[in-house]
């Protein structure tokens, strides 16, 4: 199975929700900016290009972006609203005559994992489909977009707003995460209108056109619900930010480290850890810290880009941008850097 040949993520939007002067993309979670784990996301799945589309505060999310990965391609939204125009801006940034496989994933979905990308991928080719859309089933699937089948068949997408009182009642949601020939995705964005109740154009018109042109269509349906759930506010991003805290936490200790209180602790995706280190109650690491096997942290320490020797003991303390040697106790109550 080939890797996907793109991975297009959308990334044009203000984020009103937020209530920040800061683009909800740019906000911060485990680490690194939303966007920051969509671009990971995409290159540890095997994205050969990923572009970033991007449109309110251009400038600011591409220099986040380029410090992040300077190989992601930039792709600007033109004054066409709508998800379809926001992909056609990111297709329009790889070459014309792209084949294979094209993923469309979100900025602000921080919890899809690469392997779940690979997962569509292969759905998508395995049964050579001209688009697979990501869904999954919720109680309450207010605001999503549903899913309309026709004896069990994908025929359609339609938006909460547009729906039926028939289609409301649908439980299988668009996730907002997609796979798309690359050749089929090309023309069938040419055909897509604005005919709609808010004007834009919609990616998801492109399963009504591939129905209509014989074409496959299939979904992917998702079990682990988190994966596709976005961050539109405050309340959802500190939601997602103790969801994947949780999820690194388990990887350490699953790898062999002893994290005493879970619910204390803090950890973000850029921290490496050693087995067999202890890291104890009220502890936070972030940034590129690295701690050795055997190394002692906390209780209530604060660790930022810190080099930590195998054995060191750390308690009670606050350490940035410095390193702690093999076996060394630093003192109780320490403020370091450098």
């Amino acid at each position: 199975m080939s890797n996907p040949s793109a991975v297009i993520v959308l990334a044009a939007g203000q984020g009103t929700r937020m209530k920040s002067a800061t683009p909800k993309v740019l906000h911060t979670m485990c680490g690194l900016p939303l966007v920051g784990h969509a671009i990971s996301s995409a290159y540890e799945a095997g994205a050969a290009d990923v572009v970033v589309v991007v449109r309110y505060q251009r400038d600011r999310v591409v220099e986040v972006v380029k410090a992040l990965d300077e190989n992601v391609l930039i792709a600007d939204q033109d004054e066409i609203p709508g998800t379809g125009r926001a992909v056609q801006c990111g297709l329009n940034s790889l070459p014309n005559t792209l084949t294979g496989t094209v993923i469309v994933t979100s900025a602000d979905v921080p919890l899809l994992e690469p392997e779940t990308i690979q997962q569509l991928h292969a759905l998508h080719e395995t049964n050579q489909n001209a688009v697979t859309v990501m869904t999954t089933i919720v109680e309450d699937a207010t605001g999503y977009g549903r899913m309309v089948r026709d004896h069990g068949a994908l025929v359609g997408i339609v938006e909460h707003r547009d729906a039926t009182e028939e289609q409301l009642e649908i439980k299988e949601i668009n996730a907002g995460i997609y796979a798309f020939d690359a050749e089929f995705l090309r023309t069938a964005l040419g055909k897509i209108d604005t005919e709609n109740d808010q004007g834009e154009v919609y990616l998801t018109d492109t399963v009504a056109i591939a129905v209509k042109e014989g074409r496959r269509c299939g979904a992917f349906i998702l079990e682990d619900q988190w994966q596709a759930q976005g961050c539109n506010d405050r309340a959802q991003l500190a939601e997602l930010r103790d969801e994947m805290n949780r999820r690194i936490l388990n990887q350490h200790m699953r790898a062999g480290v002893s994290i005493v209180a879970p619910c204390t602790t803090h950890i973000d995706v850029t921290v490496e850890i050693g087995p067999d280190a202890v890291i104890e109650p009220g502890t936070i690491l972030e940034g590129d810290t690295v701690i050795e096997p055997y190394a002692v942290i906390g209780p209530n320490t604060t660790l930022r880009n810190v080099q930590v020797g195998t054995g060191a003991v750390i308690t009670h303390s606050f350490l940035h941008d410095t390193e702690v040697t093999e076996g060394t106790v630093v003192p109780p109550f320490t403020y370091q850097n450098n």
